[in-house]
């Protein structure tokens, strides 16, 4: 008899990723980075300068889809990928406010991500685990904050669940 894989679905997963209303848990992140890349103005005689986004926000994600649900996770990942460049039902839900997917992580709280890259690999000796890295995007809308607002929400909350467990 050959093993199988499987996930205990008491725990919290590792990110999640939604458009607000289709969901995806990634319980098996192996492996992500958060990279903010940020543009300096360039130096010159005017005051005035132009009203641009300050940093553009990237998040690597790469893990494993296990489980009997494997196969519908990944048919949801791929979904959100094509729902990501329209702005999906977070748009519609906020009224234009989110765009995009929503990143859920111990890392970071990110609205407004768009899908850069997703690719699938299976081995023959792991028959029953597909690995999964994705690429997003940071696509804010000019003069957002509802992200921020999350992100602020975010620490606070896990600042509190910190302080009452010392």
């Amino acid at each position: 008899m050959t093993p199988t894989s499987f996930q205990e679905y008491g725990s919290s997963p590792s990110a999640i990723l939604s458009d607000g209303v289709t969901t995806v848990p990634l319980w098996g992140v192996t492996a992500m980075s958060l990279t903010e890349s940020y543009q300096l103005p360039p130096i010159n005689n005017s005051t005035a300068r132009a009203v641009v986004a300050n940093h553009d926000d990237s998040v690597s994600l790469s893990g494993v889809l296990v489980g009997p649900e494997r196969g519908l996770w990944k048919t949801a990942l791929e979904t959100l990928a094509e729902v990501s460049k329209r702005g999906g039902a977070a748009a519609r839900l906020t009224g234009g406010r989110v765009q995009g997917l929503i990143l859920v992580t111990g890392l970071t709280i990110r609205t407004d991500m768009q899908v850069q890259s997703l690719s699938f690999n299976v081995e023959a000796a792991r028959r029953e685990v597909i690995d999964v890295s994705l690429q997003l995007a940071h696509m804010p809308l000019p003069g957002g904050g509802f992200g921020t607002l999350l992100e602020v929400a975010k620490l606070e909350v896990a600042g509190l669940a910190d302080w009452g467990t010392t």
